[in-house]
Parts: C-alpha cells; sequence; structure tokens
C-alpha cells in the first residue's frame, strides 16, 4: 500500500443519509486515511440502498487507487451529481475498498458514526 494511505475497520455503526432518506447503515465500513485528507467512510455496496443511486459518466483517476466511478444521489427534492464514487477494480494495496462506496460529505449529504 502507499506509505500515506491506510484503511481500517469503521468502528461502531455508520450511516449516510441525504434528502432526509438514510442511503445506507453499516457496521462493516471502512476508513480509509490517506495523507493530510479527513478520513473517508467506505461503504459496503450490500449496505447502501443503491435504488437511490444513479450511475455517472464521470470518472478519475488516482496513481495510488485507480480509477473511480461516480454515482448521483436522487431525492425526493433534487439530484445531487456526482457525490459518490467507487474504485471498481483498485490497484492491488487497496483492495479493500472494492465493492466500496464512498460519499461527499456536503451540506445535503451526512456521514456519520451512530
Amino acid at each position: 500500500m502507499a506509505d500515506h494511505i491506510r484503511i481500517t475497520e469503521a468502528p461502531g455503526t455508520w450511516v449516510v443519509r441525504a434528502g432526509g432518506a438514510v442511503l445506507g447503515e453499516s457496521k462493516r465500513a471502512l476508513e480509509l486515511r490517506e495523507g493530510d485528507y479527513p478520513p473517508v467512510i467506505y461503504f459496503p455496496r450490500g449496505d447502501v440502498a443503491l435504488a437511490f443511486l444513479d450511475a455517472s459518466e464521470k470518472s478519475t483517476h488516482c496513481p495510488h487507487k485507480g480509477d473511480a466511478t461516480y454515482y448521483s444521489v436522487v431525492t425526493k427534492s433534487r439530484t445531487l451529481e456526482d457525490v459518490v464514487w467507487s474504485y471498481e477494480d483498485p490497484k492491488p494495496a487497496v483492495a479493500e475498498i472494492k465493492d466500496h462506496l464512498a460519499f461527499y460529505p456536503i451540506d445535503e449529504i451526512a456521514v456519520e458514526q451512530i
């Protein structure tokens, strides 16, 4: 693994909410720490209501993690564009995040430990 990336089990139960709806809840979430960036919680796909997500055409590349694909969250009132990402085929050093989703912590999305 890249020396500046650390992946651990996120202790306790984690929830992600958007537009007043619970999108996911997990006791199996992972916490990824990368350098000086804030930690990111990755939820297993099986713990997220995928019906709220629409695949996006956006993609990005990280030299340490690989290619990220993006999703938009559809709420009752609007669509939050490109606020979820996933590494479908991550680099071997971060293979643990395969089949996990991460959410941008914007005003309309809350990722929190409960």
